[in-house]
């Protein structure tokens, strides 16, 4: 079923669901818009844009970004809390491939 067809409440559990606009979202991780848009800069997040072009940000994108802010509030450049945060998610992607990966070779053996 196409995303507009789909039920509102088909959504609820859909974590990449752009469900927060930039103001709730801000409230939310206890940050400003303005930290918001400063981790879009350094794209660490791309929030979706609604018809009316409002930034809105679903809960992955909201765990980046406190992730981010964590860093930030601990003293990190709030470049560097990006940089350091898409490294720590590009690694759990690997480890996530990695395990899939050793996974599939104790299912199948050296022959998939």
């Amino acid at each position: 079923m196409p995303a507009e067809n789909v039920p509102v409440a088909g959504h609820l559990d859909d974590d990449d669901y752009p469900a927060y606009t930039m103001g709730r979202a801000a409230d939310l991780l206890g940050t400003t818009p303005a930290f918001l848009r400063a981790v879009g800069e350094a794209e660490l997040i791309t929030p979706l844009r609604s018809d009316g072009g409002h930034r809105r940000y679903s809960r992955r994108q909201l765990r980046i970004a406190a992730r981010a802010r964590e860093l930030v509030d601990q003293g990190t450049p709030i470049e560097a809390a990006c940089r350091i945060v898409s490294l720590e998610d590009q690694l759990d992607e690997e480890r996530r491939r990695n395990q899939d990966m050793r996974r599939r070779l104790d299912e199948h053996g050296p022959d998939i």
